[in-house]
């Protein structure tokens, strides 16, 4: 098999080390990746270093040119990019082409957001002591960004850290997930036929345990992470003078009220807790029933996750495939045991692959009740009202989104009113998200935004020049 290359400044290049990638649903060798050296990092991040104020005086047709060229190839090679996907995650084609679908889109927002990146004029003399001065307000990127990339959408969210980069002029060093590099490496691929300056992006497939330099180097003064908490919050604790983003996932919750259309939110809340086999950070974890609704609800769930194609990823009409790993599966399959819950659907695994799970009566002080169990699994619980249900997603640590599923006005505007998540999805499970809206969470669920213009205002900061004595 071909050895893939990394991209060290925006050339291709190979190392003395290699690294095999394995699909997950049957452990076959799908790529081998080169591995770069403490040297080839180190160039990398001082190409990124050297080339920073270039790149944020770069004009903004260049970068709005190269992010519209990557939306355009990515659209031309999406079937081949959705096969790679499929292929090192394990994700069923029909997410893996949805998720080529949307980097598309986050591209092209970055081409568009960058067309239009201005700064404000402000007059100051609405006080006697500003007569004749205005202000002019840009923002600066604070340098080079560190993207550390989670497996789960291996190229949908390295678009969502690599176009706002290039968006603001800031030079990116990409770290991808191990399991998962081929996807970010493509990227790469198509970066280097922009003609961005030298030093504009780098690709490296490094091990985590050689993350931690990454980290602590000053040369890379944004550090952007997306995965887990214990290693997103000790990132922000080692780097504490740094620029970091953090996305750290959830135990996402749908409130389904009495008023709402039951089928519709029990498919919903089915497919959306399943999808990417659970691995999303907003899919469905927590289901709370508001009064009759539990009784109503409850079989329709059921039935709408036993009614869910699993199996082959290869296969066009399969909904559910596997875990990125047997290890995982076997996680998931041990806190379904510990939950005390009562199993309704699903609750099996075969390898890597974990049955789509409904369960109810969950202890509530155990990990599938309390902590992120990224894999198909969901639980049902009766709640008296809207308050108690409130009350129930507020009592977790974590705070992404929440869908709550009810035809009221009022009922949408307490959730957005008295939610602690960054986002609240009304008529719909907490799973929907738009890649040009911005995307974050409270708590343990980390800090800073995503969404394209909401990337390219974090990775920035405002300088302010006045100007005096002006005939205004």
């Amino acid at each position: 098999m071909d050895v893939t290359p990394f991209w060290v400044a925006g050339k291709a290049t190979t190392g003395g080390e290699q690294m095999s990638v394995t699909h997950p649903y049957d452990g076959r060798e799908v790529g081998v990746v080169s591995v770069p050296s403490e040297e080839q990092v180190e160039e990398a991040i001082a190409a990124a270093y050297a080339v920073r104020k270039e790149a944020a005086r770069l004009p903004l047709h260049v970068r709005a040119e190269a992010l519209a060229h990557v939306s355009r190839r990515l659209e031309e090679r999406k079937e081949e990019l959705a096969r790679l996907i499929t292929g090192e995650n394990g994700k069923p084609l029909l997410w893996a082409r949805a998720e080529v679908g949307r980097a598309v889109s986050v591209f092209r927002f970055a081409a568009e957001e960058t067309r239009r990146w201005s700064g404000q004029v402000q007059r100051l003399d609405t006080d006697p002591g500003g007569a004749g001065r205005m202000a002019y307000t840009a923002r600066a990127p604070y340098g080079a960004v560190l993207a550390i990339t989670p497996f789960n959408f291996p190229l949908n969210l390295t678009a969502h850290k690599v176009a706002p980069a290039i968006a603001v002029g800031a030079p990116v060093v990409v770290k991808p997930a191990p399991a998962t590099p081929l996807s970010a490496l493509v990227l790469g691929e198509l970066l280097a036929e922009t003609g961005l300056p030298e030093g504009m992006f780098s690709v490296l497939p490094v091990p985590n345990e050689r993350a931690s330099a990454l980290v602590r180097d000053e040369r890379l003064p944004i550090v952007s992470f997306t995965g887990s908490g214990p290693v997103g919050w000790s990132i922000k604790d080692s780097a504490p003078r740094k620029h970091v983003v953090l996305e750290l996932g959830g135990n996402a919750a749908a409130v389904v009220c009495p008023d709402a259309d039951l089928d519709w939110a029990a498919q919903r809340i089915a497919l959306f807790s399943n999808y990417q086999a659970g691995q999303s950070c907003i899919a469905v974890q927590r289901v709370y029933a508001v009064g009759d609704a539990y009784d109503a609800l409850l079989p329709k769930v059921v039935a709408a996750v036993e009614g869910l194609v699993t199996g082959d990823p290869w296969k066009d009409e399969t909904q559910v495939g596997p875990m990125i790993s047997e290890e995982a599966a076997r996680r998931v399959e041990s806190w379904v045991a510990a939950s005390g819950g009562r199993v309704l659907a699903g609750g099996t695994r075969d390898g890597a692959a974990y049955a789509p799970t409904v369960l109810t009566g969950v202890a509530p002080d155990s990990e599938i009740a309390c902590e992120e169990v990224f894999g198909p699994v969901l639980f049902v619980e009766r709640v008296a009202d809207v308050d108690e249900a409130f009350a129930k997603v507020n009592g977790s640590r974590y705070g992404l989104q929440a869908g709550v599923f009810t035809r009221s006005l009022d009922t949408a505007f307490q959730a957005q009113r008295d939610l602690e998540v960054g986002g609240v999805i009304i008529g719909d499970v907490p799973s929907y998200r738009a890649d040009q809206m911005p995307y974050g969470g409270v708590k343990d669920s980390g800090v800073g935004r995503e969404g394209v213009a909401s990337t390219m205002a974090d990775f920035t900061y405002e300088k302010a020049m006045v100007l005096t004595g002006l005939p205004l």
